[in-house]
């Protein structure tokens, strides 16, 4: 068994797939993979439950075999949310020093990020993250920590994303319901980026795509910081979707002719090809176009890509990206989906590489599972942050009794 105070778990509820990570973070602050659970995912529509007693069910699936596999017992976790409702915007907040000495002090730093989390945002919305991106004192810019600096005026950039509290409290009511503590919310993209970017690739400026089944996550990084996020309602599901719709059959043969046939991209090669439906008896049922079929979902999966980009254009982003575009999700695994991407974003892409973890390697591999290893991964900062606040007051205290 393993020390539970170590055990951080990702839960990403996703449309198409639940999965759970089991991470065990090191005294060095590494993150140790230890156990996967995956199920099937019924209950979700676009990112969001629809369907409150089967999605239950396959949350508890994938917590169970997580915990047989790394041999712990999941008391709490760190939970990923997406859908269309969910916005992010930057925004900065202003403080006046009023100590006698003018140095800007912890307590200062936490009022300046308050103030620029008070925003007038829709009654029926909350904050989720508000990103710390660069501190101001007295107009000098480019401060990462402005604790001990002297000033009278203190300022910050945040990058806030926030959703719909019902919609987002959801999930959190479904997974207390299974006798688990949310230790935390955290935007999918936001952990996508995390488990995939490394310090390098951020300051140099990329963007993340994380394509899923319901949705579309992507964040944009650049100077080391959070710049950009945003959430599409439009996933994997709708390629599926269009080509039940498109070549006149059931969804579930929609989504196996995807699955063994699609491609983001017509090749001049598929030209006359065409693959054989038959039913149970071995009767041909429908004959299928492998090129119209690849037309459909190249046209889905390119719509997508034109939504972000024209978010980067509409942001001024682009000039930012100098490390490219890293995709991941199930949605990564379409063959010829970077070129696609490439094309239509003018810049390179690659399928994302989970960055500066170990473990089960079988897991680290896979870009359906970068989202709830980021989810993992997020909370062992989380963790570190708190324990060195608690060290930092428990070497204070005993200064004072000296």
């Amino acid at each position: 068994m393993f020390d539970d105070s170590n055990i951080i778990v990702g839960l990403e509820i996703g449309t198409s797939k639940v999965c759970a990570v089991v991470g065990e973070a090191s005294s060095e602050g590494t993150l140790n993979i230890i156990g996967l659970g995956q199920s099937r995912s019924r209950g979700v529509r676009k990112g969001e439950i629809a369907d409150i007693p089967q999605a239950e069910d396959d949350v508890r699936n994938a917590i169970v075999e997580a915990e047989q596999m790394a041999d712990v017992e999941i008391r709490s976790v760190f939970l990923g949310v997406t859908g269309g409702h969910l916005r992010g915007f930057n925004n900065r907040g202003v403080h006046p020093v009023v100590s006698a000495d003018r140095e800007i002090s912890d307590d200062d730093v936490q009022d300046v990020i308050k103030n620029a989390k008070a925003i007038n945002l829709p009654t029926e919305n909350s904050v989720i993250h508000a990103i710390r991106q660069h501190f101001f004192v007295d107009g000098q810019d480019g401060v990462s920590n402005p604790v001990g600096m002297l000033g009278s005026r203190l300022e910050v950039d945040v990058h806030v994303v926030h959703g719909v509290t019902n919609r987002l409290q959801n999930s959190i009511r479904l997974v207390k319901g299974l006798q688990l503590e949310v230790e935390d919310i955290v935007f999918n993209g936001l952990a996508s980026s995390l488990a995939l970017l490394t310090g390098e690739q951020k300051e140099l400026g990329a963007l993340v795509i994380d394509i899923g089944g319901g949705t579309t996550d992507f964040v944009v990084y650049a100077d080391g910081v959070i710049k950009h996020t945003g959430a599409i309602a439009v996933g994997g599901d709708h390629v599926s979707n269009d080509l039940a719709y498109g070549l006149k059959v059931p969804l579930s043969r929609a989504e196996k002719l995807k699955l063994e046939h699609g491609s983001a991209f017509l090749n001049p090669e598929c030209q006359g090809q065409t693959v054989t439906i038959t039913n149970e008896l071995g009767l041909v049922l429908k004959v299928v176009n492998i090129e119209h079929l690849r037309q459909i979902m190249s046209l889905r999966l390119e719509e997508i890509f034109q939504l972000i980009a024209q978010d980067l254009e509409q942001a001024g982003l682009f000039d930012y990206l100098r490390s490219g575009v890293f995709l991941c999700g199930g949605g990564a695994r379409i063959p010829n989906i970077s070129k696609l991407a490439e094309q239509v974003l003018q810049m390179p892409v690659s399928t994302g590489q989970t960055q500066s973890i170990s473990g089960l390697k079988s897991a680290l591999d896979q870009p359906e599972f970068v989202t709830a290893i980021g989810l993992a991964k997020f909370g062992s900062f989380k963790n570190r942050k708190r324990e060195s606040k608690s060290l930092f007051r428990g070497m204070f205290s005993r200064l004072l009794q000296k």
